[in-house]
């Protein structure tokens, strides 16, 4: 059952219920509240989106200057996961979410009951909720969302292809150092060329006996088993690479190849370790009591996990809506309303606090807008490094005499490489070719500003096709609800909803780029380098353009 306490009134009087938002009895304990009090005012736990929404009204069309700027990709993606938590729920105990909120506003509207909507816009929450989380806090909820939509080995294996990614031009970089040599290099490439044939050949081969998973399983494990043995192993396929690729491509291939295959391996122990450790186990849902939802002590548990959790997020997605909600039922209660709030169990005990003691109320202003970041903007800082850096790197070769076709060349190399991998992600998530074409054309630029990003301008030629709203997040949480369902008709049928579209496909410009700009610097760069005399004739090329900048400089001043 819900708790309910009476405040102190002052002109008016509120009284605030509160309640589970997927409860059935939470519902009856509304309805019956604002029967016996036959309050001025139902006060409820909603901004207008969301009142909105319940009543079933067609959500709004998201501004695309709002869904793209800054980080609000990465909020949005918060703000869906948070309903999908709460839609499981909700399908769990057979209650729809929100029912306690649409009963409050329906029982009021049949009694003539004025109805107030007294909380936060969740854009604004969702927003500061995001800003207020801290690096370590982000990570830690990104991998829990990880695990609450798949297993451990699915992860694992996912962590490992992303470690491999980066230690392959590392290997390219600094493989020499630690034992790398050429000719296993060579054997690497080998074995990627082999796996690759062997692996095609198994998938069509095995087509009229198998089918989805077991195809592709089949495929790839024999395209490893004999990549590793044939070529890895045996040096089966020595002679064609060095034949027709070459060193620079067999460089790149082979560091990749080791890169990726230690990544995996790092993967596969972190799956093991995973699973032994039960690290992403979560309790099954329906294993909890009902009754205690509600319940005072059960509630005050579970905000202080969160909060040990998340402390910024909990400050955001708690304190500062209990603060604003008490706002505005202050204000009623000035206006001397007698007040019947409905909110959530979390908000009741902050609420009442603060109805009892209005002068500790945190200024409305501290409340609304966008919050900024705390702490040092490290990342604003890296993203200005970065491009002084890149600019810094053609002033001085310039300076020191490098002919221009050559630095010509090498900006191409730079916009080619970037364009490409940004465009080609791109249109991997299905994005339009016009679209995609932006992306890759802004890419080189975006890649030396970690400030802007390829993907913002991908998104926004898609948005001139397509309308995405808040309704796609339910339709998002239906297919994710939906268990029996193949996992390549699942993910087909999320890239049908334009929210997802959207979202992957502006994700996707920007890894594309990332993975550009660290293949660039691990084997293009070295590759004219070479031309320069290696690191050591780059370096000193550099000094000397400091040198006669520094001297120009001062002509100029004296």
């Amino acid at each position: 059952m819900s708790d309910t306490a009476e405040s102190a009134p002052a002109e008016g009087s509120v009284r605030v219920v509160g309640t589970a938002h997927v409860s059935a009895d939470s519902v009856r304990e509304v309805e019956e509240a604002i029967e016996a009090e036959r309050p001025d005012v139902v006060a409820v736990e909603l901004d207008e989106g969301r009142y909105r929404q319940l009543q079933g009204e067609t959500p709004d069309d998201l501004d695309a200057s709002d869904l793209l700027r800054g980080n609000t990709v990465f909020q949005f993606i918060a703000y869906w996961m948070l309903s999908y938590v709460q839609a499981q729920l909700g399908e769990k105990f057979d209650v729809r979410p929100g029912a306690d909120m649409l009963a409050a506003v329906e029982t009021a509207e049949e009694l003539g009951i004025d109805v107030a909507l007294v909380d936060r816009d969740i854009q604004t929450t969702i927003q500061r909720f995001w800003a207020r989380m801290g690096l370590a806090e982000k990570l830690r909820m990104v991998g829990g969302l990880a695990f609450g939509v798949t297993d451990s080995r699915v992860v694992g294996i996912a962590l490992g292809l992303f470690v491999g990614l980066f230690l392959g031009p590392l290997i390219g970089l600094f493989g020499g150092a630690f034992g790398v040599t050429d000719a296993l290099l060579t054997r690497a490439t080998g074995g990627v060329l082999l796996g690759v044939v062997a692996g095609t050949i198994l998938h069509v081969v095995s087509g009229p006996f198998l089918d989805g998973e077991e195809r592709l399983l089949v495929a790839v494990g024999g395209g490893v088993a004999v990549g590793l043995v044939g070529g890895l192993g045996l040096g089966l396929a020595n002679g064609i690479v060095s034949a027709y690729l070459g060193g620079f491509a067999s460089a790149a291939v082979g560091s990749m190849a080791l890169g990726i295959a230690a990544g995996l391996v790092v993967g596969v122990v972190a799956a093991a370790a995973f699973g032994v450790t039960g690290v992403g186990e979560v309790e099954d849902v329906e294993e909890l009591d009902l009754s205690e939802l509600t319940d005072t002590d059960v509630v005050t548990v579970m905000m202080e996990e969160f909060r040990q959790f998340s402390p910024g997020g909990a400050e955001a997605l708690i304190d500062e809506r209990d603060a604003y909600i008490a706002h505005q039922l202050v204000a009623l209660r000035a206006q001397g309303a007698d007040v019947v709030a409905v909110v959530g169990a979390g908000h009741r005990e902050g609420i009442e606090r603060y109805l009892a003691n209005p002068g500790s109320l945190p200024p409305m202003e501290s409340l609304v807008g966008t919050a900024k970041k705390r702490g040092i903007p490290w990342f604003e800082i890296l993203g200005v490094l970065i491009s002084v850096g890149f600019v810094a790197f053609f002033v001085l070769l310039a300076m020191a005499g490098v002919r221009d076709a050559f630095l010509l060349q090498l900006f191409g190399a730079w916009f080619l490489v970037n364009g490409v991998f940004a465009a080609g992600l791109a249109k991997l998530a299905g994005a339009r070719w016009t679209s995609a074409a932006v992306g890759g054309g802004v890419a080189w630029m975006t890649s030396v500003n970690p400030l802007l990003a390829p993907g913002w301008f991908t998104g926004y030629m898609e948005l001139r096709h397509t309308r995405v709203n808040v309704g796609d997040v339910a339709t998002l949480n239906r297919l994710l609800s939906d268990e029996e369902k193949p996992i390549k008709q699942l993910v087909s049928e999320m890239f049908d909803v334009p929210l997802f579209r959207l979202i992957m496909v502006v994700a996707m410009t920007n890894v594309g780029s990332i993975i550009a700009s660290v293949l660039f610097a691990a084997y293009v760069l070295p590759l004219f380098g070479a031309e320069l005399g290696g690191v050591e004739g780059v370096t000193r090329l550099m000094i000397e353009g400091a040198s006669r900048s520094a001297d120009t400089i001062w002509r100029a001043v004296t």
